[in-house]
């Protein structure tokens, strides 16, 4: 591990690169727009095709690209070489093994899950894990680098992207999804992690657990939407709040500070914002990464809905606030209008009503699986199976008065609990939708 690299850069976002205003921040967004796409954009054949001098008004007309985007031209668009053929077969072996460590030359290529309907690569170069690593210590240790921290992450994959954190202070154990967590208990009760990264649904198997016999002091969420009935159970449960990392395939985009809220990394990051209400209060974010220049990450679109925090936060971050991660676009319910159409039903619209129901509902999941349908399971410890259901009709009948759209046939289903290295979704949209999501003018580019 490059030792002086990873503390250099912890240090620059601990406490050298501050911003007191928003308008600070934009300034030296700017700059670093320039800096990077004059120096990345000019080693991408991808890129080079579509300006000459690269110039931050060269930016502004570049293409909002996918992931389908992404993986049909990723052999013009990353700057080390790499084609794709030779990274997937890298990444589909680490798969099989579960061995994470090999490389192609020096860039680690890894492989997203593919909750978005298609698989993609990422690749990065030491330079850039030194980078992540110094910053993503600098964001979420609580206590910095001063005392001894065991961390234990579970995910689907490894990386030796993680294994850069490790250190004689900093202990890092990476815990395998695909082993079934009661095999995991007592490594995790040996290993004592002071903190806990994993994704929603596993800290609740684990806050469920009788043989766990742990108690990290930070408690980080990851991976799947941190949905409010499971943030109070395991909350609960671990007697701490629980934090949230936003991070995927594409960069580190944001982090939860001491007060609670979601702030994006817009240090790390460009965001635009695409609103998809009338209100600007939900967006797609379409990011440009300052960091990634192995695989450059410029103007992609993210499927996420990300819901803006209404008020500063007490942190007095003048990074973005985020009120929630909701979930994606693909899981954005579709009702039939009282007088026509359809209507789109946000999923934290139908998380809100099944908690406003009743506080006994502990667990629940929603499918859209045809149009006019929803298949709904729950969970609860009072009341009887039918007054339940009752319940929670009248909740998402009074949604649908107020959305002016007609009530779904509801199919009240048995409920099983989440289980495997899939990730959860308390409410998922399974009906094809034609055409692209029709998306509100983001604002304009700072410059």
């Amino acid at each position: 591990m490059k030792l002086p690299a990873i503390v250099w850069h912890y240090l620059r976002v601990k406490y050298l690169q501050r911003f007191s205003t928003v308008e600070e921040l934009q300034t030296w967004q700017q700059r670093q727009l320039g800096r990077f796409f004059r120096q990345v954009g000019s080693k991408s054949p991808f890129y080079a095709q579509h300006c000459t001098d690269f110039s931050l008004a060269d930016f502004a007309r570049l293409p909002i690209i996918e992931k389908q985007q992404m993986m049909e031209h990723f052999d013009n668009l990353n700057t080390v070489g790499i084609r794709k053929e030779a990274a997937f077969q890298l990444a589909l072996q680490a798969e099989e093994s579960r061995d994470f460590a090999p490389t192609i030359g020096s860039i680690t290529v890894g492989l997203s899950s593919g909750t978005s309907g298609s698989r993609g690569l990422f690749l990065v170069s030491p330079a850039e894990r030194y980078e992540w690593a110094g910053t993503m210590l600098a964001k979420t240790l609580p206590f910095g680098l001063g005392r001894t921290e065991r961390i234990a992450l579970f995910l689907r994959a490894g990386s030796n992207l993680y294994d850069t954190t490790r250190s004689r202070r900093i202990q890092f154990e990476f815990f395998d999804l695909l082993t079934p967590i009661e095999n995991q208990i007592e490594r995790l009760n040996f290993y004592q992690p002071t903190i806990l990264a994993a994704p929603p649904s596993v800290l609740r198997m684990l806050a469920e657990s009788q043989a766990l016999k742990i108690r990290p002091e930070t408690i980080f969420s990851v991976a799947e939407v941190l949905d409010p009935l499971d943030a109070g159970f395991i909350s609960g449960f671990f007697q701490r709040p629980i934090g949230q990392i936003y991070q995927c395939t594409e960069g580190f985009l944001g982090v939860t500070c001491p007060q609670g809220t979601i702030h994006l990394n817009e240090d790390l990051v460009f965001v635009e914002k695409e609103f998809l209400d009338q209100e600007k209060t939900r967006f797609n974010p379409v990011i440009t990464d300052f960091r990634r220049r192995s695989q450059p990450i410029i103007r992609y679109r993210m499927n996420d809905i990300l819901t803006i925090r209404p008020e500063p936060c007490p942190c007095g971050s003048v990074f973005q606030g985020i009120e929630k991660i909701e979930g994606r676009c693909d899981d954005v319910c579709l009702f039939q209008g009282k007088s026509g159409g359809l209507v789109k039903v946000f999923p934290d619209f139908l998380t809100r009503a099944v908690m406003a129901a009743a506080a006994g509902i502990q667990e629940y999941t929603i499918v859209q699986t045809l149009a006019g349908e929803l298949e709904i399971s729950f969970r609860t410890d009072s009341g009887t199976p039918s007054e339940m259901e009752q319940l929670i009709t009248a909740k998402i009948q009074q949604l649908c008065d107020k959305l002016q759209a007609n009530l779904p046939c509801l199919h009240f289903v048995p409920h099983v609990p989440h289980r495997g290295a899939g990730k959860l979704k308390r409410v998922e949209c399974r009906i094809a939708k034609k055409g692209t999501p029709q998306y509100l003018p983001s604002r304009p580019l700072l410059f």
